[in-house]
């Protein structure tokens, strides 16, 4: 209902790249390219300032952008009012998550979550727990699933559950034998890492602080972007590394890594993330519901264990 437009500009001006917007929008780039030129024509007067490949808002542009802010927000409203009337959930929630999440756990969610809603169109966005936050501080996203603390006041932060990490190693090294290893240990051996910005890297960091060591004692050896490279990369013989329980069932069911206790023990927070003053359609207040239920669950199976 809302003016394509008006949509189309919107996404534009959020995100100052036509290619970008036409991503965004699963639309081509000259088709994004058209409604912006339609609308300029309107009102008779350029929305962009386009310079050495950049775009910019015009005066007249940042005006335009204010009120399709409140104009969409409004639709928005509308519509989840009138759905709520008559008891339908629909619409389309974007959610955002980091690479753990992404990989290991959401799935499983977002399946039976997409079971219950079958009219809510799930649209997923993977990054690292640094570039999940920015998603939400942009509104990319609606809400974001992340495996490190946030900083940002502004936002929502719920804790969902607790997530064990431990360190692994080659079935063959020295420290496979163990029970527990003292943090003091790991400097000892060559360290395979996450990427700065990864939620996992953050947490180790975090943990290393705390115990009177850093990132610097580690002899950081290689440096991957997702668990399954990491762990490879150990299976391979190439260092030893920390990562999540979650992601270590098949190694662990066919004995290719072996995960042993960290001394002392390293968990961390699996956290719902959103915009504080962000409108919640019934959708995505559905599914906020429904991932605290399932954290809950998951958390009392893990007691019971």
């Amino acid at each position: 209902m809302a003016d394509r437009r008006l949509q189309v500009f919107h996404t534009v001006a959020r995100l100052l790249s036509f290619t970008k917007a036409a991503e965004s929008l699963h639309m081509t780039q000259p088709a994004v390219t058209f409604q912006i030129r339609q609308l300029e024509e309107y009102f008779n007067t350029r929305l962009f300032d386009r310079t050495h490949n950049r775009i910019s808002l015009t005066e007249a542009g940042e005006k335009v952008y204010a009120y399709s802010e409140r104009i969409l927000g409004l639709y928005r409203e509308m519509d989840n009012e009138i759905r709520t009337l008559t008891g339908e959930i629909i619409g389309v929630l974007v959610i955002g998550a980091s690479t753990t999440v992404a990989e290991y756990l959401l799935p499983k969610l977002l399946g039976e979550f997409q079971a219950l809603f079958p009219k809510v169109k799930l649209r997923l966005k993977v990054s690292n727990s640094m570039g999940v936050v920015h998603m939400i501080e942009n509104n990319d996203i609606d809400v974001g699933l992340v495996e490190s603390p946030v900083s940002n006041k502004s936002l929502v932060v719920e804790v969902c559950w607790s997530d064990e990490l431990a360190l692994i190693v080659p079935v063959d090294h020295e420290l496979a034998s163990k029970d527990t290893v003292h943090i003091s240990e790991l400097a000892k051996y060559p360290f395979v890492s996450r990427e700065e910005g990864s939620g996992t890297r953050c947490v180790v960091s975090d943990y290393l602080d705390d115990n009177g060591m850093s990132m610097a004692d580690l002899d950081l050896s290689l440096e991957f972007g997702s668990p399954e490279a990491i762990k490879n990369a150990v299976e391979s013989g190439l260092g030893i590394s920390i990562v999540s329980v979650s992601t270590l069932v098949k190694e662990l069911k066919l004995n290719t890594l072996k995960a042993v206790q960290l001394d002392p023990p390293l968990q961390r927070p699996f956290s719902l993330v959103h915009q504080r003053q962000k409108f919640r359609v019934r959708a995505m207040q559905e599914f906020i519901n429904f991932a605290h239920e399932e954290c809950n669950a998951r958390m009392a199976n893990e007691a019971k264990k």
